[in-house]
């Protein structure tokens, strides 16, 4: 069995990793898109919102009701895809991590 050092080193080098692998989240993009594309957004894998866009024919008060559920649609794709964008970058990172099975990471 290893001794309290070697676990501490081995727990340093876990922590140091991880803040790498968030640091890379807000470095991958993702776009949510609704309506078919007469909405999107973008944000990056850690869920930071990084712009939308709406097409013109939305712009019309007749369609602020359809337009507010499009956004709403668009923001929740987008959250869908960054964080399995996240998880897969994750599982990246700790591929190779001497973690006790079951262990999940809190992201």
């Amino acid at each position: 069995m290893q001794n309290f050092e070697d676990i501490m080193k081995a727990a340093q080098n876990v922590q140091e990793e991880l803040k790498k692998a968030q640091e890379g989240l807000e470095k991958i993009e993702v776009e949510g898109v609704a309506g078919g594309g007469l909405v999107k957004v973008r944000a990056s894998a850690k869920g930071t919102i990084l712009g939308v866009a709406i097409d013109d024919s939305l712009l019309t008060p007749d369609e602020k009701g359809v337009l507010e559920d499009l956004i709403a649609a668009a923001l929740n794709d987008a959250r869908v895809k960054a964080d399995a964008r996240s998880q897969e970058e994750m599982s990246k990172m700790t591929s190779g991590l001497p973690l006790p099975p079951g262990f999940k990471l809190p992201f």
